[in-house]
Formats: C-alpha cells, structure tokens, sequence
C-alpha cells in the first residue's frame, strides 16, 4: 500500500482551477511586491507541469466509478490500515506531508487504487480451500535468513559450502547480492505469509527449521534458505480474514496485461473529447495501442459425403 503515495497531490488543485469562471481565473491567489499571480496565470503553469498526468488519473477514476463502486467505509478502512503500516497518526501525517498531501486529499488516491483493484480482479476467481490453506499459512510466522545470489550454480556452490560446515553469516556477507547482508549476515526476522516474494515465501514456509533449502528462484534471483525458528502468528478468527484473504489472492492471481487491456477499452468506449487544445494529446499514446483481439470460435465443421 505504501507504494501508492506518489507524486499526483496536484491533481485535484488542477481540476478546481481547470472549473473557474472567467472571473474566478482573473483573481489574485499571491501578490507580492513584484506582482501578482492569478488563478489562470497558476492554472496554465499547473497544466504545462502536471496536466497530462492530473488529467489521465481524473478520467480514469470516472471511467473507473462509472462501472465500480468503492464506499467511504472501504476508503476510511484502508486509510487506517495504512496508518498502522507508517506507525501511527503522526508518522503517516508526515509522509504526506513530504509528499504534498494532506489526509483529505490522499483519500482521493485511495480510492482509485481501490477501483483498480476491482478492475483488475473482476473476474478472478478464489477456491474456498485456496483461502482456507492461506489462512493457514498466516496462522505461522518464520524467522528465516537467506543468501541471495544471481544464478542457480552459484547457489548450488553456497548450499554445499554450508553442507560442509561454512558459517552461514559470513558466507552471506561474502557472496550475497542483497545489500544489507553486510550488516545482517542474511538475517530476515519473523515474517508471515504475504510478506515476501510468493517462490521465496512458498519455500520457506515449507522447510523445517535448520534445514538448508534447495536452490530457490525469485524474482530477485537465486536464494539458499535456512528458517530458524517458527512461531504462532496472532490473527483473526478465519470468517473474520477471509474477505481480506480473498481479496489478495485474487490480486496475485490476476492477469495485469489483460487487466490493462480491459481499461483500455473501457477508456476507449468512454469517448474522451477533450476541450483544451493544450491537453488535446494527453490520451493518443494510451489509445492508440492496439485492441486486443477477440477470441476465435471453433469453425464449426462441416458434414461431408462419404
């Protein structure tokens, strides 16, 4: 989630300006000494520097409303679950605040993540037992270390020096890739499922503790795992995790090139007629992309004489 506070905090400052009447644009919103600044002066340098990315997030979220719905609970629930990622109110406040927002107007971009997300799981779907083995992944947390390097042979290598007594620690902080194994010696602390990479956390998740894992590819690249402890987790009862537990499945399991090309079309069939010449550009790259073809049918066969 935190990924989603970004550089778009003018966007709304962009739409009340773009919606001034004549007279509105002609007021004065900063005089100094050595002039003034209006509405429309402000207006027009807002639109040079961040228009195209204002107005792209703007449509989409209509485009996006038009079709889903995202309530004031859902946006206040997530908003407080993020709070409790950042460490409370003040410190949440204070990444906003680097970042242009305040909490009023990041809710904005909450909620178009939220409609995204939608889109993007729309037709996923989730088996009941799927949800019910994640839940029971979560109800484990492992304490875990990991020596990360760039391809399978290298990793071969580090699993048999460990096998042959090498101090895992320092081999981490020789040959692995991850930077902050100089200082942790590979060491990652409890994480629960949903933390890290899916290969990585499958893994993991499997082994029994202090047991050296076979070579496992990541996005990231190639570990060799050693899970140290495990412990239980403290979470909900299942009925109350499941919704959540749902939900992120469907998110792994989404298509995100066919979730695009979804939007794409939805924005397509939106038929966007943009009145400021300026901004007259802003969607061509977007739509002009190619559609994406429609399945064939089976040519039916045809009967034949014998």
């Amino acid at each position: 989630m935190k990924k989603w506070i970004a550089a778009t905090s003018l966007t709304l400052s962009v739409a009340a300006l773009a919606a001034c009447s004549d007279e509105e644009a002609s007021e004065v919103v900063v005089s100094t000494n050595a002039g003034d600044i209006t509405k429309e002066e402000l207006y027009q340098e807002m639109k040079t520097t961040v228009g195209e990315q204002a107005l792209q997030m703007m449509v989409l979220e209509q485009v996006l409303q038009d079709k889903y719905e995202v309530s004031e609970e859902q946006v206040d629930a997530e908003l407080e679950s993020m709070k409790e990622q950042y460490g409370g109110q003040e410190q949440f406040e204070m990444v906003l605040s680097q970042q242009g927002y305040s909490e009023d107007t990041f809710r904005d971009t909450i909620k178009l993540n939220l409609l995204q997300e939608k889109a993007l799981t729309e037709d996923v779907e989730v088996t009941e037992e799927e949800i019910q083995q994640k839940y029971e992944q979560m109800q484990k947390e492992v304490n875990a270390r990991h020596i990360l390097v760039q391809d399978e042979e290298t990793a071969l290598d580090v699993k048999q020096q460990l096998e042959d007594g090498a101090d895992f620690a320092e081999l981490a902080r020789e040959v692995s890739t991850e930077p902050a194994a100089q200082e942790t010696g590979g060491e990652l602390g409890f994480f629960s499922a949903g933390d890290m990479d899916p290969a990585f956390e499958e893994a993991a998740f499997s082994l029994e503790p202090n047991v050296i894992s076979e070579p496992v590819e990541s996005s990231f690249g190639w570990h060799i795992i050693e899970v140290t402890e495990t412990r239980e987790a403290e979470i909900g009862s299942f009925e109350e995790m499941k919704e959540e537990i749902e939900h992120d499945l469907k998110l792994a399991k989404a298509d995100q090139t066919q979730a695009s090309a979804m939007i794409q079309d939805m924005m397509r069939e939106a038929e966007i007629d943009i009145k400021d010449e300026d901004l007259s550009t802003t969607f061509d790259a977007f739509l002009s992309q190619p559609e994406q073809p429609a399945a064939e049918e089976e040519p039916a066969e045809e009967d034949t004489e014998e």
